[in-house]
Parts: C-alpha cells; structure tokens; sequence
C-alpha cells in the first residue's frame, strides 16, 4: 500500500533478436522506456529513424479505423446498453500472430470497403446533380423543341425566363409599348410566384429590337439548355438516375456483405496500433550492428521476472537505484478498499518524490464524507446492488472502470449506514405510505438522530469530522516530514499548528457562548487554560519560524506574522465541512417533498397509481442529483482541505510500454 519502489534499467540483447524482446517487453508491459544518455566514446551505437514507419502505421490505422466506421453505418454493431461494461475481448499470443500472418489479406479488404465507399459518395453526389437537372427542367416539360432552338430562316425565338409571375398578353403589349413596331408572339410555358418561363418569336429582321426590350424586362436564358426538348432530357435523366441509385445500392449491400469481417477489422486497429508503439521504441533504442540497448525504468517486484523471461533470448537486464535528480515515473499499489480511490488521486496529481501515498487514509475518509452527504440507506442500497451486480456479471471489465464500480460500491456501503443511522429510507416514504395508504402512520425511526430534526447536532459532528480529516492530514505531513529527516520542519510546520488549531479548539469548547450555540456540554477548568497556553506557543512558535528562509530579522518576523494569519484558512477549512450537513439535508428535504407530492391523490387507486409514479420518477432525479453532488463535494474536500495540509504532487505516471489496445487485450503466456 505505498508507491513502488522504481528502478533504472537497461537491456542488452542480440539485434536479431529484438523482434522477440520488445514483444515480450511489450506484452508484459512492466517496462517505461527511456532515452539513454550514452558517453561520448560510445558513438558505435546509433538510433533509428523511424518516422516513414510510423507514419506509414497511423495512415494505415486510419485507414482501419475509417473502414470500421464505414462498416458500422451500414451493419450497426448490435450489442446490450451494458455493453461497454464487458472490456476487451482477450486473446492469447498465439491468436495475435495468426491474425499477423493473415495482415496482408485483411489490408486489401479494407481497401475493397474504403474503395465501395468512395464509390457510394461518387454515385452520391451523381444523383444529388441529376436530382437538380431534374428539378431544373420541371417548369419547361410543356416545350416542345430544344431550348437551344433560335428559330427559323425568318423568324427569331427566343427561351428564357422573367421575373415574376407574368401573362403573355401583357407581355406582349408591354414589349410592343416599350418598342414601337415590335411584332412579337409570346407563349408563357409555366409562371410562378418568383419567374415565368416563355417562348417567344419575332421576325428575323427584328431579332436585335425584340432582344433589347427583353433585356429590359429582366429576360435571362437558361445557364444550361438541352439539346433536346425538355421532356425527352428528362425522361432520359431519370432513366440515368435510376441506373444510378440502383448501382448505389448494390455498392452499399456490398459493403453490408462484409460484416463478417468486422473483427478483423478491429483486429487491425489494435495490431496497427501496438505495431506504432513498437516502432516509437524502436525509435529509442540505442544500436550498433549486432547489439541494441534499452533503457528505462521498472518496478523492483518485477525485476526477477522479467530476468528470466530474458534469459532465454539472449538478452542481459542490468539495473540500478535512479539518481536523486531524476523523473522517476510513479506506481501506485494498494488493496482492494484503497485501490478505488487511486484515480481520484491521479486526477490531482500523482505523489511527488519523497511524498507518501496517501490512498489508504484518503479511501477511508472518502467513503465516510460521500456517505455522510447522501445519507440515504434506500439509495445507498441501490448502488451497491448495481455497482456489486456489475462487478459480478461482467469479469472482463477494464480495470479503470472495475476501480470506478468498486468505489461506488464501498460509497454505496458507507451511504446505508450513515443512512439508517439518520433514519432517511428514501426520506420518509415508510411513514408517508403508511399512513396514507395504511391508516396509520408508522415512521423508520434512527438509529442515532435525524439531521432533519436536530440540525445544530448534525453540524457540529460535521466539524468534528473536519477536524479530524484535518489533523490526520496534517499527521500524514509529519510522517513524511520523518521519513524526509526534516526534523525542524516537522516542528515548525506540523507541531505548532497542532498547538495552535487545537489550542483554540480547546479554549473555545470551554466558553459558555459557544457551548450554547452548539448545545453541548461546557468544558471545564483546566481546559480553557490548557487550550490557551497550547495555543500560545504554537502562534510564538509560528511567529518566530514561518519566514525562517528569510536571513533578515525585519522581514522574517513579517513572514512569520503573515504565516501565523493563516489560521483564518484553517478556521475556512473546517467550517467547509458545513457542507456534510448542507448537502445531506438536502437529499432527506427533497426525497420528503417528493413522498409528500405522491400522496396529495388521496389514498384511492388512483391516488396509489399517482403515488408510485412521483416515487420512481422523482426518486431517481433526486438520487442521480444528489450523487453527483456527493461525488463533487467529496473530491473538493480532499483536494483542498485534505491534499492542501501535506500533498504537493507533481509526480509523473508510470507509461509503461504496452499492449494499449481499443478491442482486444492481448496478454503474455503463464
């Protein structure tokens, strides 16, 4: 329950071997790999440039992904909602090198369903231009010669469109009034709203008269005229766009014929994908002619193992403590209460160099605050049911999401207790339900005391439980303060604030107001006198040392007064834990709003069919609201209140060179 402790390696092993090496290496996925820093003597040993292979590998992904895409629009891929739940299909070592052999194969069908598809899109985009020839011909359907005709020997036409809706009598007059001796005919092919599509004819000697007093109305000829007549254009483009969306369905039932391939497609993104991780290490090795190094970092525990799994390809593991200025990369263990909460901590930040892990201590306190926020032993219930059915049924499921499950499930735990300890069971619904629905009202009485009855009760235990997840983080300082040999800052830093805070604590337990206003019992005498002196030295202590890196008297003393100011921020601190009682009488007020709505129907039929769909509907908005208020608030006090008292952070994740697969987990032989 700690972080590992890291190693710095380094692999020596035969060239032609390095195939086998790094798929071991990266099956077992023990090792982070690192550039090494070589001595200036050793300029024997080069790296690889393998840019063009990693490139050449993300396009090919690409190309597998896109095809599974295109496969999955066609053929979605049936599965349960719980689907995701089931994690990576696992497969052997064997299976991934059959599938290997077989790469070339399944490249070609890939580029069979990519080219179907750009076919599609073509004969798309084909119909979607004859679909808008189509639509251009409709109003000229009733013209009987091609609208490029120009006329005859001795007369003009002219085929076109005007603005408007327009008659062709009063086209006619308009254009004779507005040319004198214009002798024009006018046939109007079809009007609407917005144009008026006409034929017109006119002697040949007036063809340029009879176009300019057109051009004057506002006529434009068609942007793309027929040969034909227009009807004929269009039976011929609807038999081609028939042809066409017929072509287009045979292209996409082809590409629905390749389900079965499905797997093997998803196959290729994961081979591709551990082939580019490959090469990026290949990258990173150190090589001569015949020999290859390897450098990086691995678990102490795992050193052993991987040594033999060495052995047998010629390969040599040498291995080192790091140096004290190095990026170690950072490994978390712990058991199955506190391993739940470890991605709680990495979202922060992983544990700096020297720093504690601090999961254990935190997976206490994180499901005792969540549980004290949801306080309800109903929805506490339904969570373990969930959570505990999940991590039952589904045994292959990715660890993130098992950690996730598992910590809600423990939540779920510490939810019921502190839920029946208040007496909130889906808020009041047992005594709403018997007393509407049973004649008598019968209440689930505490097994402590109600928040809702005595909420002076409840904030005051809220801040005690401040208090303590303070203290024992500032006791996680201490210790590390210890293991660090910074003895002098466990004093400065750790003691006098202890003095002080619960010198304060203590003096103001013992005051007549605040005992009054808390309700509790007054501490006596020495307590008062105590919690002063204690108290006293601390702020002396804090005072005199908290600008201590300041060789100035004036100006470390001023540190000093402005470090002593930061009891403001604990008193912060603690009354932050206010939030424990805010947000558990909010869960118990509004589930005992939403049991008063379901029995406003009366205690009839109707008023029970009323009353189970208000329960269900609002019990589930007020569950799934008040969970993530829950969750939220948790993580703030750990963050801030918890984390900010000792943790600094700032460690790097361990990476480890792995099989980092989207559908297939891919696992070293026992």
């Amino acid at each position: 329950m700690a972080v590992l402790q890291m190693r710095k390696l380094r692999i020596y092993g035969l060239k032609r071997n390095r195939k086998q090496i790094l798929e071991m290496l990266q099956r077992s996925g023990a090792v982070e790999v690192s550039d090494i820093p070589m001595e200036k003597e050793e300029t024997v040993f080069l790296t690889a440039d393998v840019s063009a292979s990693q490139s050449l590998f993300e396009k090919e992904r690409k190309e597998a992904e896109e095809a599974l895409e295109i496969l999955s629009r066609y053929v979605p891929d049936k599965g349960s909602p719980l689907a995701f739940l089931n994690g990576r299909k696992p497969i052997s070592a064997e299976e991934y090198y059959a599938f290997a052999q077989r790469w070339e194969e399944v490249r070609k069908t890939i580029q069979e369903i990519l080219s179907l598809e750009r076919d599609v899109r073509e004969k798309e985009g084909e119909v979607r231009r004859l679909e808008t020839q189509l639509e251009g011909l409709q109003p000229w359907l009733k013209l009987d010669v091609s609208m490029r005709f120009r006329g005859t020997a001795s007369t003009a036409a002219f085929i076109g469109t005007l603005p408007g809706s327009r008659k062709g009598e009063d086209l006619e007059r308009e254009l004779e009034e507005a040319s004198p001796g214009l002798a024009v005919s006018v046939e109007v092919i079809s009007a609407s709203q917005e144009q008026t599509c006409v034929f017109l004819l006119c002697p040949k000697e007036q063809q340029e008269q009879a176009e300019n007093a057109l051009r004057a109305q506002g006529f434009s000829r068609p942007s793309s005229p027929s040969k034909v007549p227009p009807a004929e254009k269009a039976r011929e483009l609807s038999r081609t766009l028939e042809e066409l969306k017929k072509e287009k369905k045979q292209r996409e039932e082809e590409i629905a014929r390749m389900e079965p391939f499905r797997e093997d497609l998803k196959y290729a993104w994961d081979y591709l994908t551990m082939r580019l991780e490959k090469y990026q290490v290949l990258g990173q090795l150190e090589q001569s002619r015949h020999v290859f190094i390897l450098g990086g970092y691995m678990p102490l525990k795992e050193v052993e193992g991987l040594s033999r799994k060495l052995e047998p390809l010629g390969a040599v593991l040498e291995t080192e403590e790091p140096g004290e200025d190095e990026d170690v990369p950072v490994l978390l263990e712990n058991n199955a209460f506190a391993e739940p909460v470890e991605g709680v901590l990495e979202s922060f930040s992983m544990p700096g160099k020297g720093e504690l892990d601090p999961s254990p201590i935190m997976a206490v306190f994180y499901y005792i605050l969540f549980g004290m926020m949801l306080s309800d032993a109903a929805y506490g219930l339904i969570m373990v049911a969930v959570c505990g059915f999940c991590l039952w049924k589904f045994k292959n499921m990715e660890l993130s999401m098992r950690k996730a499950l598992r910590m809600f499930f423990f939540c779920g735990i510490s939810t019921t207790f502190w839920g029946f300890l208040y007496g909130s069971f889906f808020g009041d619904v047992v005594g709403a339900f018997s007393g509407t629905f049973l004649g008598q009202r019968q209440d689930l009485p505490p097994f402590w005391f109600s928040p809702l009855e005595e909420p002076m009760r409840m904030l005051m235990f809220s801040l005690l439980v401040g208090v303590i997840h303070i203290f024992v983080a500032l006791f996680l300082g201490a210790v590390q303060f210890w293991k660090q040999k910074r003895y002098k800052d466990l004093v400065y830093d750790i003691v006098f604030w202890y003095l002080l805070v619960g010198g304060l604590i203590l003096l103001l337990l013992s005051t007549e107001m605040f005992a009054g206003i808390a309700g509790i019992a007054k501490l006596e005498e020495p307590a008062g006198t105590i919690g002063s002196i204690a108290a006293g030295i601390g702020a002396v202590g804090i005072l005199l040392t908290g600008g201590r890196e300041s060789k100035n008297p004036v100006k470390r003393l001023l540190k000093g007064a402005y470090a002593l100011y930061n009891v403001t921020g604990y008193l912060g601190d603690i009354l932050s834990y206010s939030r424990l009682l805010a947000l558990g009488l909010a869960t118990g007020v509004i589930a005992q709003v939403i049991n008063s709505m379901g029995t406003m129907m009366g205690s009839g039929p109707v008023g029970l069919i009323a009353f189970i769909l208000i329960f269900l509907v609002g019990h589930t908005i007020n569950i799934a609201i008040n969970l993530l208020g829950a969750y939220v608030h948790t993580n703030r006090l750990q963050f801030v209140e918890f984390f900010g008292k000792f943790f600094q952070g700032g460690g790097r994740k361990f990476q480890p060179f792995g099989v980092h697969t989207k559908y297939f987990k891919i696992k070293e032989d026992k």
